[in-house]
Formats: structure tokens, C-alpha cells, sequence
């Protein structure tokens, strides 16, 4: 129900309403593709055309963000709710998980459309994308449940998620290929949580033209699970303050 009337609210009162669930993807698309493909010159994957390189690098950051961002906020959003029923708090930034989903889902058919477009189709490795998209969400929750916590008491967070989430955008491979990072240097690179989960959709829906650098992937795997056991331990410990801080 908390994510249905998110749902319903989300473009209200807005010029073009849900359009812009696709305007903004596509002009990030543009902007990327001529900054990193036309004007740095950096290389695609194969023969995969650059603005796919973006879009399918794009569809986990903004679930990722999406998802961190609204979830980060969500208890403080609620304040009114939570002061007054008892309820398992971890429902309320969950929600904003499910309506993360539905932006994703748009971006998704945008995705495939533009491969009509270019005439470039998935391989069968697109019959794990399911488990990456389980992958970005839960990437994201780890640090939204501990950061959503820390808000309630301290409403600084909210001046620093917008920061931390731009700052992550120009540091994940999202404009450009992770493939051009120094070998040396890959492996610490990867261990950013949104660098296995964006080579993951990549290799899922670019026909198998972007590989997976393993022992990065590995390591971005740990460190997912590690922040998320963090998130929830310490917002289960912190809960039972939510009602009085508030």
C-alpha cells in the first residue's frame, strides 16, 4: 500500500507526468555518448554502439539510486506514520524499492526498443538478468537501511545522499566500459558495489560482448553482502528509537 501511493504521487502535478521516467534516461544517454563516446573517444565493447554501452549502464544506476536515494529519506517522509501506528519499520524504505522497480521497468522497454533500433539482440545470458536485478536492489538497500537510520537522527544525511549519489555516478562505469580501467588497478576498482552490478546487466544484454571480470565481480559480491548485513543489523538496533526521535 506505502508503495502504490508512491506510485500514484510520483508525477502528480507535473507537466509531462510519467514521460519523464523516459525524458531523463535518454538525455543522460545523449549527454554520456557525446562526452565519453564522441568527445573523450573512449571504446565500446565489442561491437556494441556506444549509446547502448550507456543505456544498459544506466538502467542499474538509476535503480541503484533510485533505491538509495527514496529509501534514505523514506523513515523521515513518514514521520507521521510511524509516530503513530506500530508497524515492522523495515516496510518503509522497502517500499521505495518497489517503486524504484517501476522506472525500471520503463527504462527496460526503452532499452529494448533501442536495440530494434540498432539491430543488436541479447544472447541467453539475458535469462539472468532477473538475478541482477535482485543484485542492484539489494546493493542499494545495504547502505539505504543504515543511512535512513542515521537520518533520523541526524538530518544532515539529507544534504548528503544528492552529493554521494552524483559522486557515484561519474565514479561507476555508467558513461563508459570498466574494460578501460588499468588492470592494476580493476580489482579495487571493482569492489564498488555498482561496478559488478553494471557489468552484470552489461553482460546480460549485450550479447555477451562485455565480459565479466570474475574476480571483481566476486569481490563486488562481498561487499554487497557485507553492507547489507551492516544496514540491517544496525537498523533493527535502532528501530525501536524510530517512534521517539522522529
Amino acid at each position: 500500500m506505502l508503495a502504490w501511493r508512491d506510485i500514484s504521487v510520483r508525477y502528480k502535478q507535473t507537466v509531462i507526468g510519467v514521460a519523464w521516467a523516459i525524458v531523463r534516461p535518454l538525455l543522460t544517454m545523449v549527454v554520456f555518448t557525446i562526452i565519453f563516446g564522441t568527445l573523450a573517444k573512449l571504446p565500446s565493447d565489442g561491437a556494441v554502439p556506444y549509446p547502448l554501452l550507456v543505456f544498459a549502464g544506466m538502467l542499474p544506476w538509476f535503480l541503484f539510486s533510485s533505491i538509495l536515494s527514496d529509501a534514505s529519506n523514506s523513515l523521515v517522509s513518514n514521520a507521521n506514520l510511524i509516530a503513530k501506528v506500530y508497524f515492522p519499520r523495515l516496510i518503509v524504505p522497502s517500499a521505495a524499492g518497489v517503486v524504484a522497480l517501476v522506472d525500471f521497468a520503463i527504462n527496460l522497454v526503452i532499452l529494448f526498443g533501442l536495440m530494434v533500433w540498432y539491430g543488436f539482440m541479447p544472447n541467453w545470458q539475458i535469462v539472468f538478468l532477473p538475478a541482477f536485478v535482485v543484485l542492484a536492489v539489494l546493493a542499494s538497500l545495504g547502505p539505504a537501511l543504515y543511512i535512513t537510520a542515521l537520518n533520523v537522527k541526524y538530518r544532515d544525511f539529507r544534504f548528503l545522499i544528492p552529493f554521494l549519489v552524483q559522486f557515484g555516478l561519474y565514479v561507476s562505469p555508467v558513461g563508459f566500459s570498466s574494460a578501460v580501467v588499468p588492470d592494476s588497478w580493476r580489482f579495487l576498482y571493482s569492489l564498488n558495489p555498482v561496478v559488478g552490478v553494471i557489468d552484470g546487466f552489461r553482460w546480460c544484454l549485450l550479447g555477451g560482448e562485455s565480459q565479466l571480470y570474475v574476480p571483481g565481480f566476486l569481490g563486488s559480491l562481498c561487499v554487497v553482502g557485507v553492507m547489507l548485513l551492516i544496514g540491517i543489523r544496525h537498523f533493527r538496533t535502532t528501530e525501536k528509537t524510530f517512534a521517539d526521535l522522529i
